[in-house]
């Protein structure tokens, strides 16, 4: 495990200094995910996103493991009454509150609240060696952070449940195929620098705007379609009232490329 004076989850900018790497530091647990771990975590997302100079953040792990799942340790000995008076888990989803994009680089395992953890990220990279499942079958209990959810609506209910059921384990291309991530990396290709580039692709453009499609995208998850229309049309139009408005459409008039303001 880590020990006290080492953090939990590291965080450093790119060499652009637009975009913040956070990597999850638990090597000896393969990056098991725990209360403690998500604090730190929730942490260093909130400081991304209040930094100004920051355009998008990725996160990821070790080669060995994204994370290898929850800490069976800090669960086994837990019961109902403790688990549903302290919301167990229920920190694990302030992820959802950050407004800058969020990009997952993934090597090796991403198990059971691994999976989920990178399922709740706005775009998924992955190593083809990467192995996605939801193992909680195994320990008599079912996937409690978006693993049903989140999946079913990535990759299908029949797939889903042969995750969720049957335990099968899925390699990066699969993941690809499925549509569980958004890119599956060449063999022997750095995801993490891959992520970075992306990062830093999305950090070039208008904050605000970028801000909102995350917006509308996350609205489309949670809304019938005709509210979804509307939510995207609302957003649309104001982001008219925006400087960055102004400059990206005169600089297309003007055949040069536009300086955001960011406003």
């Amino acid at each position: 495990m880590s020990t006290a004076s080492e953090p939990l989850v590291l965080s450093e900018k790119s060499s652009s200094g637009k975009v913040i790497i956070l990597r999850l530091n638990r090597p000896k647990a393969l990056n098991a995910l725990s209360s403690p771990l998500f604090d730190q975590l929730n942490i260093e997302l909130e400081k991304a996103d209040a930094d100004e100079s920051v355009g998008a953040i990725v996160l990821t792990g070790s080669d060995k493991a994204f994370a290898a799942g929850a800490d069976i340790k800090e669960m086994k000995d837990k019961d109902f009454a403790t688990t549903y008076k302290n919301n167990f888990l229920g920190t694990w989803t302030r992820i959802g509150a950050i407004r800058k994009p969020i990009i997952g680089a993934v090597s090796g395992f991403a198990l059971g609240g691994g999976c989920e953890l990178a399922m709740s990220l706005d775009m998924l990279l992955c190593t083809p060696g990467a192995t996605f499942g939801q193992p909680e079958i195994t320990l008599g209990i079912i996937p409690g952070a978006g693993g049903t959810q989140r999946l079913t609506g990535l990759i299908g209910k029949p797939r889903a449940m042969e995750m969720v059921l049957a335990n099968r384990k899925i390699d990066g291309k699969t993941a690809e195929a499925w549509g569980l991530v958004s890119r599956c990396v060449a063999e022997g290709e750095d995801v993490v620098a891959e992520a970075v580039k992306i990062g830093d692709r999305i950090a070039g453009y208008g904050a605000v705007a970028v801000q909102a499609g995350k917006e509308a995208v996350n609205g489309s998850l949670e809304l019938p379609l005709e509210q979804g229309l509307r939510l995207e049309r609302r957003l649309f139009q104001s982001l008219f009232a925006t400087k960055d408005q102004k400059e990206g459409m005169s600089a297309f008039a003007e055949k040069r490329k536009p300086v955001w303001s960011h406003l």
